[in-house]
């Protein structure tokens, strides 16, 4: 089935375009609603759920629907020349049983939409949210034996203390690096599955429209205001934080040291907004395919987990009764250390995290999630 072609429809104040951005009522979504309204664009939000007051920007125009629905889909994507895809089920659920809901909200909503944009003749250019879980573990150096892939955390280590993966080949203790984008995928837990899932359904569309362009924005560890909170799908940040407000400390897995990049909504946001007006001419910006590309969206300042909760806690008071509790606990999926290099995004989108981690912590603490 072929729908009408979408009309173009410049922003009636001049300047901007029209974009949709789905999960626009979310956290990260909000934010980059934000962000484009700012810079003088029209923006549509598809959501299922209406914005929280504080969430809500009264420039934008909201269109309550699931991304599973194509009816949803039409409607939002009235007259608009860009699509900024957010809406996700996130975080590690609360166990496999979770998988059918995980695959329904990432893989088929993705599906859902990108048919309904073929159906449109959709010719403008797309960003999606993924994230750097697509990686897996970080990339590690063996003294020996150069570059390797360590397999999953084995439990038996992992009760016992030893949390640093060894190499695969010798068993020696591994230094660690950036991960940059032509990295191997390996996801090890559903989310994490769903959102290489949701690269290469983008990445297909793309190879069967030429002239259309997309690019992923693997986010790493995204914190600030609008956090969700007390669920099981809270990031860590908001988790720690909620601690602290509720007098009790927050609960450090492992011993702390596992590292992670930190960057802040704000600069999130402003990298949806540079992804959105990256040019595309030839084989497309940064391509890894034609007219597909992958960027990190990473302050590129590795911070380990403890530290996020020293800092927090720190923001908050330092009430010696909320001082972190590193628990040596551990959760299967989890992996140890993933950090990013910015370079790519920063040469080819000219995005660079502006928030430091100071800055963008105690913002956190003070404005709440």
């Amino acid at each position: 089935m072929v729908w009408r072609t979408h009309e173009r429809a410049k922003n009636p104040a001049g300047g901007g375009v029209r974009v949709l951005v789905t999960g626009g009522a979310g956290f990260i979504g909000s934010h980059v609603v934000d962000a484009l309204v700012e810079a003088g664009d029209d923006v549509v939000v598809l959501d299922r759920a209406q914005p929280a007051p504080e969430a809500a920007n009264p420039e934008a125009r909201y269109v309550v629907g699931d991304v599973r629905h194509p009816a949803a889909w039409v409607e939002a994507l009235a007259g608009v020349d860009a699509v900024c895809h957010q809406a996700a089920r996130v975080g590690l659920g609360v166990d496999f049983a979770d998988v059918g809901a995980y695959v329904e909200d990432n893989d088929a909503g993705t599906a859902v939409g990108l048919a309904t944009l073929h159906g449109l003749g959709f010719d403008g250019p797309l960003v999606l949210a993924s994230s750097m879980v697509v990686y897996g573990e970080g990339r590690y150096v063996c003294a020996d034996h150069g570059v390797v892939r360590p397999g999953p955390r084995a439990p038996e280590r992992l009760d016992a203390g030893s949390f640093e993966p060894p190499c695969p080949v010798c068993g020696r203790d591994l230094g660690r690096e950036p991960v940059t984008e032509d990295a191997p995928a390996d996801p090890r837990n559903v989310y994490a599955a769903t959102k290489l899932h949701q690269e290469h359904l983008v990445a297909a569309w793309v190879r069967e429209h030429p002239g259309t362009g997309a690019v992923a924005l693997r986010y790493h560890n995204v914190y600030g205001p609008r956090m969700p909170r007390d669920t099981p799908y809270a990031g860590v940040a908001s988790l720690f934080r909620s601690a602290i407000a509720r007098g009790e400390p927050p609960r450090v897995f492992e011993d702390g040291r596992q590292t992670r990049d930190f960057v802040h909504v704000a600069d999130v946001a402003r990298a949806n907004r540079l992804a959105l007006t990256a040019p595309r001419t030839g084989s497309g910006v940064g391509a890894t395919q034609a007219g597909f590309a992958t960027y990190n969206v990473c302050s590129g300042r590795p911070r380990s987990v403890g530290d996020l909760a020293d800092a927090l806690w720190r923001s908050l008071g330092s009430d010696p009764e909320c001082r972190p509790v590193v628990t040596g606990d551990w959760r299967a999926g989890d992996v140890r250390h993933v950090f990013a290099s910015p370079a790519k995004a920063a040469a080819e989108l000219g995005f660079r995290a502006a928030v430091r981690f100071e800055d963008g912590t105690a913002d956190l603490a003070h404005r709440g999630s």
